[in-house]
């Protein structure tokens, strides 16, 4: 007389395929009770079950399965939460990204009516109180927290509101020089704060409004008068940030001013 269910009766009453069950037993994350040595045919224990629930919701959020074994495999209620607490930190920000890239196209497919807001200006030389980095793409925006952080410290009374410039190899070979700062009438030399001495330019200016999930919509937007224009690119991105998450928490309010230096084009 057999003892247990077998795999087929423990796929249905886990939701795990019996080809998954005998995956999870050669990998050993989930061992049969017990395996007739003569048949080989697999029994489980109705105990098993919420072990195999919950390896079953383990993986549909895609956690890995030399994680899921670790969860499963401790008695330690502190030590699994911190296990998942990885991969949901993991998964929150896949899905930040999925939602940015969802606004982004959303806003391709569905532009917004009327023409985007574009003009010509000169802005004379500035003296600014910045730090700069040669990074990569994925470094800047981690990087951009700890500089602004001490731009903070040293800047007790910019005349004006953070900026930023960014080199064209950042976009064009994925690494390259970026630049925060606020505009000073003193600059400060304080840690990594210098003063930097900006030289004036003729700008193409617009603003981008809300988060910045589409952003890159408006400088194609951006790059698209410039170009009818008949104007070329001289030198970096600049953004100016009016508005952003240190001032307002929602990002409908965001305002944040895109320029590029031009010139004519003969």
């Amino acid at each position: 007389m057999r003892s247990g269910l077998t795999i087929g009766e423990f796929a249905r009453a886990t939701h795990l395929s019996v080809r998954t069950l005998r995956r999870y037993h050669e990998s050993g994350l989930l061992e049969p009770a017990a395996v007739d040595p003569s048949s080989g045919y697999r029994y489980y224990a109705l105990e098993q079950i919420p072990s195999a629930q919950v390896i079953h919701r383990l993986r549909e959020l895609d956690v890995p399965l030399a994680d899921v074994g670790k969860i499963i495999a401790t008695d330690d209620p502190d030590r699994r939460a911190d296990l998942v607490a990885v991969h949901l930190e993991r998964l929150q920000e896949t899905l930040e990204r999925t939602r940015a890239a969802v606004t982004s196209l959303q806003r391709l497919l569905e532009p917004a009516a009327g023409d985007l807001e574009i003009e010509l200006r000169s802005e004379p030389a500035t003296l600014v109180a910045g730090v700069t980095d040669i990074l990569s793409l994925d470094e800047v925006l981690p990087w951009y927290g700890g500089a602004m952080a001490e731009l903070d410290a040293a800047v007790a009374q910019p005349v004006g509101p953070p900026g930023g410039h960014y080199d064209d190899e950042l976009f064009a070979e994925g690494r390259g020089t970026v630049l925060v700062y606020y505009p000073v009438a003193e600059a400060p030399s304080h840690g990594r704060v210098r003063p930097v001495e900006l030289p004036a330019v003729e700008l193409a200016a617009t603003i981008h409004h809300g988060p910045h999930d589409d952003i890159d919509v408006t400088y194609g937007r951006l790059a698209t008068w410039v170009h009818e224009h008949a104007l070329a690119v001289a030198g970096p991105v600049q953004e100016t940030y009016s508005v952003g998450p240190r001032d307002d928490a929602d990002p409908a309010a965001w305002r944040t001013g895109i320029a590029w230096p031009v010139f004519r084009v003969g």
